[in-house]
């Protein structure tokens, strides 16, 4: 969970001035969290209280407003505002898959992963691809955190989900274009992490698509961090972002879960 918002947050200035190159500051003062930050962190809470996400998703986008919310996610918003209830709106973009990490961390089954994740993701993307997206995360996270070896979670996110990773990053991001669906950033953020040599090297990769970098990169560096674990340089650093309830909301899931 960590590991995402902080791909997050050094993703930030990049989604609009895309980089195709691993070779760029890792962090600057113009670096800021985004609404996947938001809504990971509403995730947490959620679980952590036994809530409704729609409920936290709600409360917690109210409450940070311009945090670069999607167009659909919005209006979801304001049909609660004006007719008081939540309605899907059948998304297939990654908001779905960039909020779901947490449920990778809380579970101790992949089943109860996979319908946690997808009960995640139906109160807003409540399509095909928008409940493969957050599924196919949060798995790869559950498995990295039972030390599954990176060729069991690649082949159980083919077989499981059919994104095809048989090309590697060098290759596909040649001829990568910006996009915020799952099913054109999903595989992407987890190729960068099976092809990572660390957790920062995740991040990079991540970036280097040139795309929906904050995203791409949130999503990496979620399964990159129960993988690998995070520099506590790094941890330290990102904290600086962030304001102190979202640091309380952190401190108490890595304990309650016993996040690395």
């Amino acid at each position: 969970m960590h590991g995402g918002i902080i791909g997050d947050i050094v993703g930030s200035i990049y989604e609009d001035r895309n980089m195709k190159t691993k070779d760029f500051p890792f962090w600057s003062d113009k670096c800021h969290f985004t609404d996947d930050t938001v809504l990971t962190i509403a995730t947490a809470d959620c679980i952590m209280n036994r809530g409704k996400f729609e409920n936290y998703y709600y409360s917690y986008a109210t409450e940070y407003p311009h945090c670069g919310y999607g167009t659909g996610f919005m209006k979801w918003l304001f049909t609660k505002k004006y007719r008081n209830k939540f309605i899907p709106y059948g998304s297939y973009g990654n908001g779905s898959a960039m909020r779901v990490s947490p449920t990778g961390w809380t579970y101790n089954s992949i089943d109860d992963v996979k319908q946690m994740s997808k009960i995640s993701a139906k109160c807003t993307h409540n399509s095909v691809e928008g409940i493969r997206g957050a599924q196919a995360i949060a798995c790869s996270v559950f498995l990295a955190k039972m030390n599954a070896e990176k060729k069991t979670i690649k082949q159980f996110v083919e077989n499981e989900f059919y994104y095809d990773f048989s090309l590697p990053i060098s290759v596909v991001k040649k001829n990568y274009r910006w996009n915020a669906t799952c099913q054109n950033t999903v595989p992407q953020a987890i190729l960068s992490f099976l092809e990572s040599k660390d957790f920062e090297d995740s991040i990079r990769n991540a970036i280097s698509f040139g795309g929906d970098s904050d995203t791409i990169a949130c999503m990496a560096g979620s399964i990159s961090e129960a993988y690998y674990g995070i520099p506590l340089d790094i941890q330290m650093k990102a904290l600086e972002y962030l304001p102190v309830k979202f640091q309380k909301v952190l401190n108490r899931f890595a304990y309650t879960f016993n996040v690395k």
